[in-house]
Formats: C-alpha cells, sequence, structure tokens
C-alpha cells in the first residue's frame, strides 16, 4: 500500500500499524474508555477507578489497555456517557420536575419529554428507517412480546404456525413458545425451527425460503435474527422479507447483532416490524434500553397493540381524561415513561456513530478488518494443523465484524484463560466457539495482529495442557477466564 514500507512482510505487527496509519477512522478509538489489565484484575470498585489506576505509574499493569475484541457481547463505554449523564444530572437536580419541559441553554440535551423522540431521530438512520418507525423502549424481549401481541393473531383452522430458526437465541425461542402458549396453542404443532441442510453448513437463503413454501399456507408470523450470533452469519433480510410478505407472512427480525454492526434499510426493504437491544454495537452500556421498528405501512391500520400513557398523543397525554389517543406509527406502541438515563447513554453514543459519518465509513472499515484477521487466521499454523475452523461465511456479504472460530473438543477453556492472560478479550460459546468481533468504531488491524498472535500461543499451551489432562476449567479472572452471557 501507498507509504508502507516495501520490505514489511503482510504478516507482521508492522504491516497491522501502516494499515492502521492510512484508516480514515482510526481516532475514534480515543472516544473510548478501554480497560486496562490491572482494572481487569482489580478486586475493589477504588482500584479499579481510572483515578487509581492512572497513579500506578506508566510500567504498572495500568498501562497495558485490553484488547477489546467483545463488542459483540458488550460495547466499551464511550467518554462521553460520562459526560452526558452529568449533564443530565445537573439537570435534574437544578431543574427538578421542570426537567420534563424546560430547555436550558448551552445543553446539549433534549427535554425528558422529548428523550425518546431524539433517540429515535438518531437511530433511524442507522437502522434505515424514518424516525416515526422507530421507538426507543424497553427491552429486546420486551418489544418481541409487545409487537406479538399486536401482529400475531393465530387462527387454529388457518394460519397459526411461527417459523424461527433453530438456533435462535434462547430468549427468542421463550418469546415464540410462550406466546403459542397464551393463545392456547401447542408449541408442537405451531412452531416450526429451521435447521441447516446438514450440520457443517450455515443457513442458505434457498433452505429458508424452501421452508416458507412448504408451510406457506398455516404460518402467520417468520422471525429471524438480521445476524446470527453464534456464527455471526448475515442474513439477506431484503431477499427472505420479500418472500415471506408474497406469501402472506409477516415478518419480524431480531437486530441485536446487527444493528451499529452491518448497514440496514428496513423502510426500503419493506420489512414488517423489528427489535433490538442497544449495548452491544451501540455501545450504550449493560442492560440498556431497547428498540424497535414498524414499517410505516402499519402506522394508521387499526393494530391492537398493548396501550400505555406514552404511546398516546402527548397534545393529551398530560389531560389525564382517560381517552386513549395511540401515536401514529412505532411510537404508539410505547408503554411508560422512558429511563432518561438509558437514553442520555445511547444517545451520548450515537453522538459518536455522527463523529464516523454514519454506518457506511463503518462499514467500509469493518469489512477491511474482518477480511484483514480472516487472512492472518487462515495463514497461521493452528488452521494449516486443522485446530480450528471458522463457522462465518467467508463472503463479506454474509457477515458483519464477527468471526466464530471452533476448537477441537476440549480446548476453549484453557484457550480463553490464555487470551485473558494476554490481555485480550473476546467471548465463548458452550462447547467449543470462540466469538471475535473487531468492531470499527474501536478496534484496530493491530488489535486483528495481536489477537490472532495470542490465540496462536493459546491454542500451543491448550493442547498441550489436553495431552497433560488439564481442562482449564478454573473460573474467575484469576484463572483467566471471563463467563459471557450475551
Amino acid at each position: 500500500m501507498d507509504g508502507e514500507p516495501h520490505d514489511v512482510p503482510i504478516s507482521s505487527r508492522e504491516h497491522a500499524q501502516s494499515l492502521d496509519a492510512q484508516d480514515p477512522l482510526s481516532h475514534l478509538k480515543e472516544q473510548f474508555l478501554i480497560p486496562s489489565k490491572g482494572q481487569l484484575k482489580a478486586e475493589s470498585l477504588q482500584a479499579a477507578s481510572r483515578d487509581s489506576a492512572s497513579a500506578d505509574g506508566h510500567d504498572s499493569e495500568n498501562s497495558i489497555y485490553l484488547v477489546y475484541l467483545c463488542g459483540n457481547s458488550l460495547g466499551p463505554q464511550p467518554k462521553l456517557v460520562a459526560t452526558r449523564l452529568q449533564q443530565h444530572l445537573n439537570t435534574w437536580s437544578s431543574q427538578g420536575v421542570f426537567g420534563h419541559f424546560k430547555a436550558l441553554n448551552q445543553s446539549p440535551l433534549p427535554t425528558w419529554l422529548d428523550a425518546d423522540a431524539k433517540a429515535s431521530e438518531s437511530i433511524a438512520p442507522i437502522v434505515g428507517a424514518h424516525p416515526d418507525e422507530v421507538a426507543v423502549m424497553q427491552t429486546l424481549t420486551a418489544n418481541l412480546h409487545f409487537l406479538m401481541s399486536a401482529f400475531y393473531k393465530p387462527d387454529i383452522t388457518k394460519r397459526h404456525k411461527i417459523i424461527l430458526e433453530t438456533k435462535a437465541f434462547p430468549s427468542d425461542h421463550f418469546v415464540v413458545e410462550t406466546q403459542i402458549r397464551h393463545h392456547n396453542l401447542n408449541p408442537e404443532t405451531s412452531m416450526i425451527t429451521i435447521s441447516p441442510p446438514t450440520p457443517e453448513t450455515p443457513l442458505t437463503t434457498d433452505h429458508i425460503i424452501s421452508i416458507l413454501d412448504a408451510n406457506a399456507n398455516d404460518t402467520a408470523l417468520l422471525l429471524l435474527p438480521g445476524i446470527q450470533f453464534y456464527t455471526g452469519q448475515f442474513l439477506n433480510i431484503p431477499l427472505i422479507t420479500a418472500h415471506a410478505r408474497s406469501l402472506g407472512i409477516f415478518t419480524l427480525w431480531d437486530l441485536a447483532h446487527a444493528v451499529g454492526n452491518v448497514p440496514l434499510q428496513l423502510h426500503d426493504w419493506d420489512v414488517d416490524a423489528a427489535v433490538w437491544c442497544t449495548y452491544k454495537y451501540l455501545n450504550s452500556g449493560p442492560g440498556t434500553i431497547g428498540g424497535l421498528f414498524v414499517h410505516s405501512r402499519h402506522a394508521e391500520s387499526k393494530v391492537n397493540r398493548l396501550g400505555g400513557w406514552w404511546g398516546s398523543s402527548k397534545s393529551t397525554r398530560f389531560a389525564m381524561d382517560n381517552s386513549y389517543s395511540p401515536i401514529p406509527g412505532a411510537a404508539g406502541f410505547q408503554l411508560s415513561n422512558p429511563s432518561i438515563l438509558d437514553i442520555t447513554a445511547l444517545n451520548a453514543s450515537l453522538e459518536v456513530f455522527a463523529m464516523a459519518g454514519g454506518m457506511q465509513p463503518l462499514r467500509a472499515k469493518s469489512l477491511k478488518l474482518t477480511a484483514y484477521l480472516e487472512s492472518l487466521l487462515r495463514a497461521s499454523q493452528a488452521f494449516k494443523n486443522h485446530l480450528f475452523k471458522i463457522l462465518t461465511p467467508s463472503d463479506p456479504e454474509q457477515r458483519g465484524a464477527q468471526l466464530s472460530l471452533q476448537l477441537v473438543p476440549g480446548l476453549l477453556h484453557v484457550v480463553m484463560r490464555e487470551l485473558v492472560l494476554r490481555s485480550v478479550v473476546v467471548d465463548e460459546r458452550q462447547p467449543d466457539v470462540v466469538r471475535v468481533a473487531p468492531a470499527p468504531l474501536f478496534n484496530s488491524f493491530e488489535d486483528c495482529w495481536v489477537f490472532v498472535d495470542a490465540f496462536a500461543q493459546a491454542i500451543e499451551i491448550a493442547v498441550k495442557a489436553k495431552e497433560n489432562g488439564d481442562d482449564g476449567k478454573k473460573q474467575g479472572i484469576e484463572g483467566g477466564e471471563l463467563e459471557m452471557t450475551s
């Protein structure tokens, strides 16, 4: 590449650094608080604080920052979050109840009455929607229930089945099963699960379409992930949606691993509805507020949704006259007034997305990062020795930032332990999968190089430990293992 020394091997760390030097988004990493090795090992809140860590000196473990490749599970904290939250706390402490309506000069924060609308305006471009098609509210699983309560109206003599994938995230299964039972139906007859044609292959669009065709006459709703959490596969949302809708099947997408990761065009793709969380690639904080999309086609339809006062017209919301007038569009699905702490944190993170120029520049960098990571992995001796394989499709259009690496049995626990000891954070999926996700907002090409180098060392140690009967199942940071649950 231009500006790169010609004698630098492509597999070298120097090559990775040269790629970072040419990256127009590299400065965005400065917008995030990446934990240090010392902080991760801390046993008290005081010892883990950044002020305490910086006081320990340049040569301590607190000067060694983690290679954090786990944004697919929980994004790191943007620096703006603390600033905006303090501004919110100052507003609350100085204005009290008047913060609902009073806009302060020089404040970047919306009034509490308008905080949800501000978040919807900011997130709409990220999901490819009109602002009135988006509501920032509740959590992903709750939003699935709310949307199904409105749009899943089974008729046992006609359409009553819900189709989802066999390896969907467990909460999606729980929602489908309980919604079916809520209508006094049996999941054994009203739930269809899609499995890949063979265990060694990902779901294909053709296979999904074949299942839709086979069950077209009695299927009411299709629920699929935009990106499959285990394999990292990016499904063909527009094509699958178009085919399902042509069969009269309502389409509902779980975008937990897609939002903020890949460009989405929910309106133009004619998706009926979608849900997402905001704590993964959107970096809003653990367990924070979720979001949903409802296509404008359904804005004025007489949807029998569950109601709450925050979904009623703003002009009459505070009249307290018990006259429910749902806001047209997605905002009409809101129930209670949303958590302003959550929305403030989310809006702070969305400011960083705006600094990046939106999803297109981020996607361009993500494609390069993931391709670079894949090339290093395939060149490694462990790959050549068949000690792991890459589950995620190689086609860049069929994946986002995540690569899922399936180890041979018996290596996972030691590998995870050794990665953390080398200041590398990824997550695992039992029994043998490591998920690594270089997020373009805060990860670099050098991060990818460091991971692959540490991964090779970790596998070598794991193989020897397996030969010696060490399964590496000691838990906790001391043992080098982090249990991830998202």
